[in-house]
């Protein structure tokens, strides 16, 4: 038990030094030189605040208990696994990356396919690596396959 709190702690450092060492995401960087008249892209910002429905998890439609997520200003992501309802703290990083931190999870019992969908979305979402918007779909990628995301009407 207290190994596994000395690996967690380790870990939870090591993400922290690199969040500080990281450049802050939307921060201005300093302007780089020109080549051929051409301007470097600006980083991109992970949509914050705004509350996503999955659309599909690895090429599959999902049904009508839709997951749901959000992330706010202060990092810390909340949605509906479902089943169950989530929160982690999430780390937008450089080049689009994103590290997803431990889940905590409420514990209702639901229809045996609700809780493998939630069991396959929560597995995928906490493997993220790296997220990209495009034309209104968020997509998270990682180990575990791919979430895509439309924005929430509610």
């Amino acid at each position: 038990m207290k190994q596994n709190r000395l690996v967690l702690f380790s870990f939870m450092m090591a993400l922290a030094f690199s969040l500080f060492t990281a450049p802050v995401i939307g921060q201005e960087q300093p302007p780089a030189a020109k080549s051929g008249g051409l301007t470097p892209m600006q980083p991109k910002q992970f949509p914050v605040g705004v509350q996503w429905v999955l659309v599909s998890l690895n090429g599959k439609s999902v049904g009508l208990n839709q997951p749901t997520l959000q992330l706010d200003a202060q990092l810390r992501m909340r949605g509906f696994g479902g089943c169950n309802t989530f929160s982690a703290v999430a780390y937008p990083l450089k080049n689009q990356g994103l590290a997803v931190g431990p889940l905590a999870l409420t514990r209702k019992e639901c229809a045996k396919a609700e809780m493998e969908l939630e069991k396959a979305y929560l597995l995928t979402l906490r493997t993220t690596a790296k997220w990209e918007e495009r034309e209104g779909i968020l997509i998270l990628l990682g180990q575990a396959g791919e979430l895509k995301f439309d924005r929430a009407l509610f």
